[in-house]
């Protein structure tokens, strides 16, 4: 397989990933207003996510293994800490899913996301965080870059955007930052353990570590939640964090940090365009509005990262 098609298949499963995490958003958001409690939807989300993930890992011979040199290179003190802290960022992503999408919807959640992911993505890469080393700052990258965040801009156009609390557009910004990081983490890990399994366990462990303890120290300042919905599709929130936090370390050494980020853009803003026109939320953006960002958003990606290649001179 070529290298260009590589790439190309890599980028198409970052817009998966976006897709993905948008259908999450909905997903944890419905949760979290049926309970009423955010931070004990994400504590739900992130726990049935680790049942699967463990599920997974001990029935491939692939999981097991890897799952066994992650301990040993736990034990030899061979993978520096912070390695392993991947799981807390996601933590903060679902609950901040729990606490605002029911409220702003998934596009207007993704337009803080994105502009936080996207700078993120662009600063880290150029520092070389992710597997694939320092990524230079191209100007093909950076116009890339700008037109995902125009897209954002576009988005905070819609006329429902002015009562939103600030706060409800500042915690997706720093989530969208910390999945940059996130996801540049869990590739390295995957290369030092040779297991994308084994990465992803270690995310849900302590994002699940995390929520409970969140979750339990919440309920014991406000009380209790309403009881649980019996619709099932409501948990399914950890079950697709599984496949995607599984994709993104596999596919982040073919594109950078950078291009992934704005491969999941194009899947972030289109899938949440089709989710908020047919189940809006109070402050969701207009369909034109939404649609419209996500045709800029989606040029930034053709822009940062399909390989140009100049025509030689006969």
């Amino acid at each position: 397989m070529s290298q260009r098609r590589s790439v190309g298949i890599a980028v198409l499963g970052a817009v998966l990933i976006g897709a993905l995490t948008a259908l999450q958003a909905r997903i944890n958001g419905s949760l979290g207003a049926e309970i009423g409690d955010g931070v004990l939807a994400g504590a739900i989300s992130f726990g049935s996510g680790l049942v699967v993930v463990l599920v997974i890992a001990a029935v491939l011979p692939v999981g097991r293994a890897g799952v066994r040199r992650l301990a040993a290179a736990i034990r030899e003190r061979s993978i520096p800490g912070w390695m392993l802290l991947g799981g807390v960022i996601g933590a903060f992503t679902v609950a901040s899913q729990g606490l605002a999408v029911a409220t702003i919807g998934v596009a207007l959640f993704t337009v803080g996301f994105v502009a936080g992911q996207t700078t993120g993505g662009l600063f880290l890469d150029r520092f070389g965080h992710g597997p694939s080393g320092v990524v230079p700052v191209t100007l093909r990258r950076v116009v890339g870059a700008l037109l995902a965040l125009a897209g954002v801009g576009v988005s905070l156009t819609g006329d429902r955007v002015g009562g939103v609390p600030v706060w409800m557009l500042v915690v997706p910004v720093i989530a969208g930052a910390g999945v940059a990081w996130q996801q540049g983490t869990n590739g390295r890990l995957r290369l030092r353990v040779q297991s994308p399994l084994a990465a992803t366990v270690v995310n849900f462990a302590g994002g699940t570590a995390v929520l409970i303890v969140a979750a339990l120290t919440h309920i014991a300042v406000v009380g209790p939640p309403r009881a649980l919905p019996t619709d099932p599709w409501l948990y399914l929130g950890g079950t697709l964090g599984v496949v995607y936090i599984f994709l993104s370390s596999v596919i982040v050494q073919h594109t950078g940090v950078l291009v992934m980020g704005l491969g999941s853009v194009v899947g972030l803003l289109t899938t949440s365009v089709a989710l908020d026109a047919v189940w809006p939320a109070p402050a969701a953006p207009s369909t034109p509005v939404a649609l419209v960002a996500a045709g800029v958003a989606i040029g930034g990606v053709v822009v940062a990262a399909v390989p140009w290649r100049r025509r030689r001179r006969g």
